[in-house]
Parts: C-alpha cells; sequence; structure tokens
C-alpha cells in the first residue's frame, strides 16, 4: 500500500513593514527653543512693562557681592531691555569706599542714565551706546602703606589703574573726582565742565580745575585732556596741568596710558617763581633760599622714585643743570642729586651762610644781616639752620661750580659732596680754587644737638698773595709771595653767627716767603725816611724781600687773639697784638715794625686796626706816635728843630725771627730769634673788648696758652 502523500512546508512568516518614526529629539530642542523664546520674551515683556523695577534689591545685593563694596540706589531703579539694548537707569545711586577712605562713597551720582551693548558686559570692551551722567562725585584714595586703593576691587597689591569703556554718545555733568595720597601728603579736588560726546567723540578738550593741599600748603590747579577721543576709546590720554602753590607756577605735560596711571610715564615738568627753597619746601625739603628761578626737566615715577632728569634753568643770575631723585620712603624722604652750574654769581651764594640775595643784592650785606635779626651794623647773619625740615629728609648730593662771578677774590672749580642723614649735615669735602690756591674744607653741622654742633676745618694751600689781594688795590707786578693757613673751630649754635660766638680753635695763615712792593711795604711799617728816599731814587716799587710771617689767633668763646703776628722782612721785624670778637664782631689789633738797620724819619708806631666787621677802621695815630711827637717837640725846646727829628731816628735793633716755628704756625711761646732765643715782642697784646667789659683772653697778663697745632 502506497504511503500517504507528506503534506506541504510551511511558508516562512511574514516580516512586518517599518514606518518612520518622528524624530523626538527635533522636537524637543524645539519645544525647549519655543519655550526660551517665550520664556525670554515674557522676560522681556515683564521687564519692559515693568522697567525693572523690582530687581532694585537683587541688583544692590549681588553687586555688593562682587565687588566687596555696599551699593546701593537711593531711589528710581531701572534695568529692562530697550529694546535690545540694555537700558540701565539709578537716581540717587552709590559705592562705598573701604574702610580706610575718609569718605564713605567712591562713588556717588544723582542720576546715571545708561544704554549699554548686552554682550560687552561678557566678553570684550565694554560699551555704551548712551550715557547721561548728572552730578558724579568721584572719590579715590589709597591707603596708609599705599598697597591698596579704593578703585580697585580686589586684593591686588598696588591696585590697577583706572578702566574706561567705550562711549559712544555722552553728557556728563557736573561732575568732581577727589584724590588722596596719605604718603605723599596729597588731596586734591577737580571739577570737570560739561562734557558732550557724539558718536566716541568729545571734541579737542576737556578741561577742569580744582585746587588742594601737599604737606599743608595749598595749592590751585587748572587743566585739559587734549585727546578725549582717545581716553574714552581707553587709548592714550594726553594731558597738561598747571598749579600754583607757594608763589611758585608749575607745570606738567605728558601722555598717559590711562587716565590715572603716570607710571614710568615721561612728563615734562616746568617750574619758575620767586624762591626755588619755597617750592622744596612743599614736599619738606630744605635748601638755601635763591633769587627768581625758573628749571624745566623729564618726571619720570617709578613706585616710590620720583626721578626729574635734564634738569636745566636759572636762579638769579646763576645757571643750574643736572639731575634729582625723590624717593617717598619711610622713617623719611630721601634727595639725590647731581647739580652743575657753570656761573656762580657772587650774590647767588650768599644764602649758604644765611644771607638773603635779594636784600645782599640791592642793599649790601648789614642790611641782609640785619633782616636775619642781628645787631645793627653787624656782617655775620642769625639766620637760624632749618632744624625741624632736616628731620623730615635725608640727603645726598654732589654740586659743581665752574666759575664765581666776584670782584674782589676770583674763585673757581667748587667741587661739594654733601650728605644729610638723621639730622647730620656734612659738606665733606668742599674744595675749591682761590686765586690759584687750592681750598679744601669739612664742615659739619650735627642738629641731634641742641643748640647744633658744628665743626669747620678750612685749609687753604700755598696761593699767590698778589692775586688774592688784587681786588682790594694790590697790585701783582712785584709781588710774588704766596699765603697758606688753616681755620680749624668748633661751636654750639643754629646760626652763623651763634656757632662762631661760640667758638674754640685756632686760625692760622703763613707767609713761606716771597717778595712786595716797596711801597707796600714801607707804607704798611710808616718807615716815611726809606719811603721817601725810595721815591726821590725811583726805585718805588723795587721789591722787598719777605723771609716768613705768620698771623696767627687762638679762639676761646668766639674771642680770637694774635698768637703770634710775626712777619720777618729783609728790613724789618713786624708784629702785632689784639684780636677781634666773633660775638660782637668788633676788631682791636695794632701792628707794629721794628727796623733791622738803622733809618731815618721812622715812626715805629702801630698802625691800628678797629671798628668792626662791617666797618673796620685804620688808625695811624697812636699814644706811640703822639709820644714821640711830643718828644720831638720837647727837643726841639731845648735844642734846634734838627734835634727834633732825633726822636724818630730808629737804630735798627730789631731781632730776625727763626723761621722754623713761624712756617710751623707755632704759638707765641714757641717763637724764637735767629739766636735761639726766646721772644718778647708777641704774646702779650690784647683783643677786642669782651660785652661783660671784663679782660679778653688776651688782656689776661702773662698766662700761657696751650694751642692746637695745625701743620
Amino acid at each position: 500500500m502506497d504511503a500517504a502523500p507528506s503534506p506541504p512546508a510551511a511558508a516562512p512568516p511574514a516580516q512586518p513593514v517599518q514606518t518612520a518614526q518622528p524624530k523626538r529629539w527635533w522636537r524637543i530642542v524645539r519645544n525647549v527653543v519655543i519655550g526660551l523664546v517665550v520664556a525670554l520674551f515674557l522676560v522681556w515683556l515683564v521687564l519692559y512693562i515693568t522697567k525693572g523695577r523690582f530687581l532694585k534689591s537683587p541688583f544692590e545685593r549681588i553687586v555688593s557681592s562682587a565687588t566687596h563694596r555696599q551699593v546701593k540706589v537711593a531711589n528710581d531703579f531701572q534695568l529692562y531691555f530697550d529694546p535690545i539694548t540694555i537700558h540701565f537707569r539709578a537716581e540717587g545711586m552709590t559705592i562705598s569706599n573701604p574702610s580706610y577712605a575718609s569718605r564713605p562713597d567712591l562713588f556717588a551720582a544723582k542720576q546715571i542714565d545708561a544704554r549699554i551693548a548686552p554682550l560687552s558686559m561678557l566678553f570684550g570692551k565694554r560699551h555704551f551706546y548712551t550715557l547721561d551722567l548728572t552730578d558724579g562725585a568721584v572719590d579715590l584714595e589709597w591707603n596708609a602703606p599705599h598697597t591698596s586703593n579704593s578703585w580697585t576691587f580686589s586684593d591686588k597689591k598696588g591696585g590697577k589703574p583706572l578702566d574706561f569703556p567705550r562711549i559712544d554718545v555722552a553728557t556728563v555733568a557736573g561732575t568732581t573726582l577727589r584724590y588722596l595720597d596719605p604718603r605723599m601728603r596729597l588731596r586734591t579736588d577737580l571739577a570737570f565742565q560739561t562734557i558732550t560726546s557724539t558718536d566716541a567723540r568729545i571734541g579737542k578738550s576737556v578741561r577742569f580745575t580744582g585746587d588742594g593741599k601737599v604737606r599743608d600748603t595749598p595749592f590751585t590747579l587748572k587743566g585739559a585732556l587734549l585727546s578725549p577721543d582717545a581716553t574714552v576709546a581707553r587709548g592714550k590720554n594726553k594731558l597738561e596741568v598747571a598749579a600754583d602753590a607757594a608763589n611758585n607756577h608749575i607745570t606738567v605735560a605728558g601722555t598717559l596710558p590711562s587716565i590715572a596711571d603716570i607710571e614710568n610715564v615721561p612728563l615734562s615738568v616746568t617750574s619758575r617763581g620767586r624762591n626755588l627753597a619755597e617750592l622744596l619746601d612743599i614736599i619738606g625739603v630744605a635748601i638755601p633760599r635763591t633769587r627768581t628761578y625758573a628749571v624745566k626737566a623729564t618726571l619720570i615715577k617709578t613706585d616710590t622714585t620720583y626721578a626729574f632728569t635734564r634738569l636745566s634753568g636759572r636762579f638769579g643770575d646763576s645757571d643750574l643743570a643736572g639731575k634729582f631723585t625723590v624717593r617717598n620712603i619711610e622713617p623719611r624722604l630721601h634727595v639725590a642729586a647731581e647739580l652743575t652750574t657753570r656761573k656762580l654769581d657772587i650774590i647767588d651764594a650768599a644764602p649758604f651762610i644765611g644771607y638773603n640775595p635779594d636784600i645782599i643784592a640791592t642793599k649790601g650785606a648789614v642790611a641782609a644781616a640785619a633782616s636775619t635779626g642781628a645787631a645793627p651794623a653787624r656782617l655775620l647773619p642769625d639766620a637760624e639752620i632749618p632744624v625741624e625740615t632736616l628731620k623730615n629728609f635725608n640727603a645726598d648730593v654732589r654740586y659743581r661750580v665752574g666759575v664765581v662771578r666776584s670782584k674782589n677774590v676770583p674763585v673757581s672749580n667748587i667741587d661739594l659732596t654733601l650728605s644729610l642723614k638723621d639730622s647730620l649735615l656734612k659738606l665733606s669735602p668742599l674744595t675749591f680754587v682761590m686765586a690759584r690756591g687750592d681750598v679744601a674744607s669739612d664742615i659739619t653741622i650735627d642738629a641731634r644737638r641742641r643748640p647744633a654742633h658744628d665743626t669747620y676745618d678750612i685749609r687753604l694751600a700755598p696761593t699767590p698773595m698778589a692775586r688774592l689781594l688784587a681786588g682790594y688795590g694790590v697790585a701783582e707786578a712785584g709781588t710774588n709771595g704766596v699765603i697758606k693757613g688753616r681755620i680749624l673751630l668748633e661751636g654750639d649754635g643754629d646760626s652763623l653767627h651763634d656757632s662762631l660766638a661760640t667758638s674754640h680753635g685756632r686760625i692760622a695763615f703763613v707767609m713761606p716767603g716771597g717778595s712786595f712792593w716797596t711801597r707796600n711795604v714801607q707804607l704798611s711799617e710808616l718807615d716815611i725816611g726809606t719811603f721817601a728816599q725810595k721815591l726821590f731814587q725811583g726805585k718805588l716799587k723795587e721789591p722787598v724781600k719777605i723771609n716768613c710771617g705768620l698771623i696767627g689767633f687762638t679762639v676761646r668763646n668766639g674771642v680770637a687773639a694774635a698768637d703770634p703776628i710775626l712777619i720777618d722782612t729783609e728790613k724789618n721785624v713786624i708784629v702785632g697784638r689784639g684780636g677781634f670778637s666773633f660775638k660782637s664782631e668788633a676788631l682791636d689789633l695794632a701792628v707794629r715794625a721794628d727796623g733791622k738797620r738803622f733809618s731815618f724819619l721812622s715812626a715805629q708806631s702801630p698802625i691800628g686796626l678797629n671798628g668792626s666787621f662791617a666797618k673796620p677802621g685804620y688808625s695811624v695815630i697812636s699814644p706811640q706816635l703822639i709820644g714821640r711827637a711830643g718828644a720831638a717837640l720837647g727837643l726841639s725846646v731845648v735844642g734846634t728843630p734838627v734835634a727834633g727829628l732825633l726822636a724818630f731816628v730808629d737804630i735798627g735793633d730789631a731781632k730776625a725771627a727763626q723761621c722754623g716755628p713761624v712756617l710751623a704756625a707755632a704759638p707765641a711761646t714757641a717763637q724764637r730769634t735767629t739766636k735761639g732765643e726766646r721772644r718778647d715782642d708777641v704774646g702779650h697784646g690784647t683783643t677786642a673788648k669782651a660785652e661783660d667789659g671784663k679782660k679778653t683772653a688776651g688782656e689776661r697778663s702773662g698766662q700761657r696758652k696751650k694751642f692746637l697745632g695745625i701743620f
């Protein structure tokens, strides 16, 4: 039986047909975008309708947190999009200052109305389409250690410069700015003229006026920002400022990288006034007063240093050049200078010893001394050193002078090194050339002591006498003697007069040898016979040899006693007695000449130098001369007129001096004759009378003195 046929194979199941699915992500994105747009529109709509006034408190809170300052808006506040620009309006807005500031607010304004580019607040340069600012007040201050400022909203040391946005159209009215720097002791208040700008351009200038105070000195100023269009675009800022303070007119001009940044920027500075000392006194630096001056320089500020380079100008009739640097550091300012004067007028040098140069020029030294408080007819000034000002600063100064214009004494090549540290002032070394002789000095004023303790050490190298005295009527021809000397004194006082009036020490000038015109020597000796003989023989200009000479004084308590005055010439021995007083400025000196050879008609009478420093007197009529005249009269009565002339005969018994002690500037007790005998014609003189009427040092009979050797 056949097998039943197998059933047919089952067909594979049919696959379902896949249909396109909606892109759900696209719908999500679309819905989010629509939602954002709607949300933004609703926000915009709410802000536009409400003008954003409800954001006042959040605005104050958020900005205060970001700036670490308290920000407040007292009256109307608006912050909304109009339509796409940010429209910001605030009335009575204030931003507080840091706690160290002297005023409560860094910024305050009656009204601010601005339209701002939204994206500029997030990226790039801030951009204001319009800005209307009414009665704005800005207060910029540094803290006491000068480590931060009020306009830097961070802890960055040294602060940051002011940063200005780009402003297309602006109107700024009633704006004021205050700047305060405690370290410089500077305060200034500025008021700006109304500013109007269009298309980010203001015009030619923005002008301002103001006043302030520097170290207790008030000043006024006016100035202009000459490139305001660059300023609002945060570009270069050309600035000019003119100020008047303490009889000085000062101008400053330059191009700043930003309106409040002068660091490392060269500024052109000029100043003129009646007295350069008044200008530097503004910053607490004392210098001798000057006549009218005008100077210019380039100023570069670097941190605490203000460097004035390329300085040039004039004071009085003298020129000035060099550089000057002020460092504003603790505990006191430091001044460094290198100055040069090609030609210094002698009147302009007068202030270095306390004279007013204007009075010197118009009325003379006596009137200038009187103006300092000196007694009538006195010459030494009583102008006191500014002790309190010297406490304010330290200094290191080098000053060089080419030539000093003077009628009498030719002085040139002055080289002064000055140092001031903690009220100890040193002029060391102070060198110059006087009449072809070199003078070296070391002068110290110790103002740490009260009164100041002063030392003077002045050394004169061998100097031609003829050149030195040419300005006083002594001709150079036939005079070839030289002189050298030293002044070594110490005293206490805040003025030149006081320090010398209390001084003690030694003054000595030595003449190693040389020759003088006969007429000069003979007239000083009053040797009428020899003078007449030379005159008739035509030998008036015949030189007379000087073997050696010493003009020495010992100074005690401001009174100088001759110790000794001894000059040995070829024919005579000249001796002197007396002295002078730095206290009263009185002179009381007598010089006489004793002949070594016989001379007929020789008076042998002292020549007196009296009066005062200001009005010295010269006298040839003395008791000795009157005595000789009386003797001559007596001889004429009892004898003949010719016999009367015997009273004026010099037998020539003067003892020549041993030149060793003379050239060593030894005191009178050490002087000897050529035979080695102690001299008895020196060391017994008197000095000017003391103010109390008592005998002065030289009048105390017979006392021997211990002197300070200086050669």
